[in-house]
């Protein structure tokens, strides 16, 4: 019998704050720092503030933490924590951006011009108000994953493409006939909160008043609200190689697809035309004969990684900094 204690679940932390950072460089040099040896994944640095999802054991996610909440304005440091039964990231990343996550719009300040939080307990409420417009801040290809039932889907394929989409077709949701009598209020969610704080601020700068943001993201209403209770529908997808999550921070259903990293259902790994390691239905006809067997020889490469328990880097889930 083998007296080896069983691996620890990886403690995975989900943060960010938008507060003000002069010097980048020298933040990313401390949390370079903080973060050796035990501590992966990716950190994003910009003067409006930190961004990113680590892993590690507690006490080390811990120091991380520790360090970044004893920067200037970021005593306030949002995270979500969640686990993981094996590293969900094979390496660390700190880098210097020109935003932590990307819209394209230098002149908002989310610290001082975004909207009002809603917490989960108070969630349902906000959403279920016939006068409330439900906004999707994140891609397509994560609300196919799972999303809040009834909610607007701009469809996007980057965070970038949300302005263009409420100029020049968001707006008009907010001036059509509405069940509600009073004046629409705007209820948006992202994954971790980022994305939706951010996008009040642009809605707010765009005039628009009444709008409010999920604090703390799906993942927080998803590990704090009762399933029997919730009103989101499937999954809610992740940037890390747990792929999706369920209520209660579980891990999910999803794989990832190595051809176009593109989330896949049990549905699809149905089909004929999904090949493990290589492609999926939404990727299928768009690879050649060559490039499905490199994909084939790398998922090979991958498997006999796993079974000596060493990394691969093509098993790496892209940085797509939640755009």
């Amino acid at each position: 019998m083998s007296t080896e204690a069983p691996p620890r679940p990886a403690c995975v932390a989900a943060l960010y704050r938008f507060a003000r950072i002069d010097d980048r460089e020298a933040v990313r040099d401390r949390l370079e720092a903080l973060c050796r040896p035990e501590v992966r994944g990716t950190l994003l640095v910009a003067h409006e503030g930190l961004n990113g999802t680590i892993a590690g054991p507690p006490e080390a996610i811990q120091r991380v933490l520790d360090g970044i909440r004893a920067l200037p304005g970021f005593a306030e440091l949002d995270v979500k924590f969640s686990e993981a039964a094996a590293m969900p990231f094979y390496r660390m990343k700190v880098r210097i951006k020109a935003e932590i996550v990307t819209m394209g719009e230098p002149d908002l300040d989310p610290a001082t011009e975004a909207g009002t939080y809603v917490s989960p307990a108070e969630w349902n409420a906000l959403i279920a108000d016939p006068d409330t417009i439900v906004i999707d801040t994140r891609n397509d290809y994560e609300a196919d994953v799972g999303a809040f039932a009834g909610a607007i889907q701009p469809n996007t394929r980057s965070f970038r493409d949300f302005p263009d989409w409420f100029r020049s077709e968001g707006r008009a949701l907010l001036d059509r006939p509405r069940d509600g009598s009073g004046p629409p209020k705007v209820a948006m969610y992202c994954t971790g909160g980022i994305r939706c704080e951010k996008a009040t601020a642009f809605l707010k700068a765009e005039g628009v008043q009444d709008v409010h943001h999920l604090e703390g993201g799906i993942l927080r209403y998803l590990e704090t609200t009762p399933e029997a209770d919730s009103l989101w529908r499937g999954e809610c997808f992740v940037f890390d190689e747990r792929v999706a999550v369920g209520h209660g921070l579980s891990e999910g259903s999803h794989t990832l697809c190595r051809g176009c990293r593109m989330p896949v259902s049990e549905a699809g790994r149905a089909s004929p035309r999904y090949v493990e390691g290589v492609c999926c239905e939404r990727c299928h006809d768009a690879r050649s004969e060559e490039q499905r067997g490199r994909y084939l020889e790398r998922a090979r490469q991958m498997e006999i990684a796993a079974q000596l328990g060493i990394d691969h880097v093509g098993a790496v889930l892209p940085d797509r900094s939640k755009t």
